[in-house]
Order: C-alpha cells, then structure tokens, then sequence
C-alpha cells in the first residue's frame, strides 16, 4: 500500500479542520520537542527526518527533495550532510559547504503561502567538536588548538563513537535551536550514513559507553539519544526495486528496530528512480512472461508487415527481445515491492528523471512526496 492510498482520507480530514481554522499551537516549555503541523501527513510531529540507503539508491537526492517537500509549509528547514562528500552543493549547484548554514534554496509555494528557505550544512567532527566547547565551556580557541595538534583526528580515529556523538549532536542541537520562544526550523532533514552503519551510527549510548559512563561526553551523548530515540525522529529508507538494495532496507528496518529496543523509530520506505511501467497491465504482463519468445517475433513480424514496415524477422527478433526483457523487469520489481510491503511502513514512490538532477527535478520530486502523504 502506498502513502498516496492510504493517506487520503487523513488527508481530506486534515483539509477540513483546517477550512475551520488553523488555531494556534500551544507555548511549549523550552526544552520541549513538540511541534504541530498544519497539513495532515505520515509525519506529523516529526522534526528531525534521518535519511539513510544502499550506496547508488539515490539517498542524498531524497534527502533534499524532503527538505523542499517540508519548506513548502512556509517555515525554513536544515538540510545537512555528516560524510563529507558535498553532494548537497552539487546538487543544488552552489559553491562547497563550510561549516556554516547557508541558503541554498526556496521551497515552492504551495496553497497560495510563500515557500519556506532550504538551509544546508555540511557537518564534520572537528567543527562540531569546536563548536561544542565553545557554546559550552567557551573554550573554542582551545578546540582549534586540539585541531592543530591533530588530537581530535586521533580521538574519533581511536574512539568512533566519539565522530557520531558530534555528528548527531549537531543536528539535535538545531532541533532544539530556538529564537524568541519559537523553533528555528520547523525540520530538520540529516543526509545519514548508508542503511548498513545507520544502527550504529544513532545508537551512541552504546557506543560511547566504553568510553565515558559520567560526566560532560556522557551528558552530551543522553542529551542527543534523547532526541533521536523520541517520537520527532524517524529514520526514512532509500532504496531500489531491485534485489541488493531491498533486502538491505529489510535488513536496515529489522536491525534498527532490534537495536533500539522501540526508541528508534523506523519512518517510511522510498522507492527511487520508478521506471515507467512500460507492461503495466497483467494480463499483457503473463501474455509474454508464459509466451515463447518465436511465437512473439512471428506476431511483431506480422505486425509490422501490417504496418507497411515490410518483412524484417531480425527487427521482429530484437524487438521480442526487448519485450522479454521488458516483462521480465516488470516480473522483478513487483516481487521486490512486495517484498518491501512485508516492512509494514509507509512506501512512497518517486519517477526516474532521466534529464539528470537539477532545482527543478528536485521540485518535482518533492512535489511527488507531498502528493503522497510524506511531507
């Protein structure tokens, strides 16, 4: 079952409490996570939206068709990266990201309201290890001065529950940003680490437990898991409709679930680059699929005899090879949707783009994912 189906009447109910009037969300005290939405989708309540996939699936590109799917609300979101990579300034073709949150873009207009800014942020340890001691202890220059000593490089080298500490905590720390009693950003959306680290990479109270039980790194560590391991996060699964990378989203979602014990909160299952089913009715489907592939090429011989394309049996041939292949792709992708149904989590599907990944591609993607019910 898709988001688009199953949505719809939450939809349609959220469209009629809000033509009664949007109302006001409550005060909330300072250190609380609760934010109410406007618009009826799968997540509401959600701020920080954990993207993960299988190397190749696309997940970089998800990620930041989320962010302009959540900015169309009207309200400004974080679109960040913790690998280093830049993929986020490629794709919104801007200059490399410091590590600093800049404006890459505007979430289009949706229901007459201006769209919200698209900020991004490009995390690494070091930075956020600075950023730390300064806002906590004021202690920044001596967090450069660690730098240049490479002791930072050396610590999350020896210790790499330390690097997803400051990873994670920078983005709990912009869920939790707030200016004038409200929250900065109405999402954060993090570009994660691929679906076989994803697990290890949120659970840091284990993984930092070896290395402090008390004190300032343990208090930072409780202060990030309570982030992640509450009902504002969820961790969304990129993947293909092909063998490799659905059987890891399965084993993504079964492993995060094991290991954070309920507190990690799977989200919902992206289909990316959704080829345009050229066979999409099933009977045409079992026609070829139990046909011989002869009996196919005489029919298409005959066929374009017909159309006055003349007698030419090795076009007729490579033809029925093409449809064989054809059916035998639409034969695979069903199987491996229905493999992803077993997850029970919301599945939303997205068009392959065959022109390449620009603003307005990312625009339709995102579009596509409001359509469905996931922002």
């Amino acid at each position: 079952m898709t988001g688009r189906t199953r949505n719809r009447s939450r939809r349609e109910a959220g469209q009629a409490r809000q033509a009664g009037g949007r109302g006001t969300a409550p005060a909330a005290g300072a250190d609380s996570l609760i934010h109410v939405s406007v618009r009826d989708t799968d997540w509401d309540g959600v701020r920080l939206h954990v993207v993960t996939g299988k190397g190749g699936t696309g997940k970089t590109t998800v990620a930041a068709a989320l962010a302009l799917a959540l900015a169309s609300n009207g309200r400004p979101v974080l679109l960040m990266e913790v690998e280093g990579r830049q993929g986020i300034a490629q794709l919104f073709d801007v200059p490399p990201l410091p590590y600093e949150e800049r404006r890459v873009a505007v979430a289009p207009a949706d229901d007459g309201r201006p769209g919200g800014d698209v900020f991004a942020l490009a995390v690494d340890p070091q930075s956020a290890l600075i950023e730390y001691l300064e806002m906590f202890y004021n202690l920044r220059q001596a967090g450069r001065a660690l730098t240049r000593l490479g002791v930072v490089d050396f610590a999350t080298t020896i210790a790499p529950g330390l690097s997803d500490v400051l990873l994670t905590g920078k983005a709990a720390e912009a869920v939790r940003r707030k200016s004038g009693g409200s929250f900065v950003y109405g999402a954060v959306i993090m570009d994660a680490p691929p679906t076989g680290r994803i697990s290890r990479f949120l659970n840091i109270s284990s993984e930092i437990s070896g290395l402090a039980r008390v004190g300032p790194i343990r208090g930072h560590a409780d202060t990030v898991q309570s982030v992640i391991r509450s009902p504002q996060t969820a961790v969304h699964f990129v993947t293909l409709l092909e063998e490799m990378p659905v059987q890891e989203t399965l084993d993504g979602i079964a492993e995060l679930r094991e290991v954070g014990r309920g507190g990690i909160k799977p989200g919902g299952i992206v289909v990316n680059m959704m080829r345009e089913a050229e066979l999409a009715d099933q009977g045409t489907l079992s026609r070829v699929t139990m046909g011989s592939k002869a009996r196919d090429a005489h029919a298409l011989e005959v066929a374009l005899k017909a159309a006055g394309l003349g007698e030419d049996a090795d076009l007729a041939a490579d033809l029925a090879d093409e449809l064989a292949d054809e059916a035998h792709t639409a034969r695979s992708q069903r199987a491996q949707r229905r493999r992803l149904d077993q997850a029970r989590q919301p599945c939303y599907e997205l068009p392959l783009i065959k022109d390449g990944i620009d603003l307005a591609a990312l625009y339709r993607l995102a579009q596509a994912l409001r359509d469905q019910g996931a922002a």
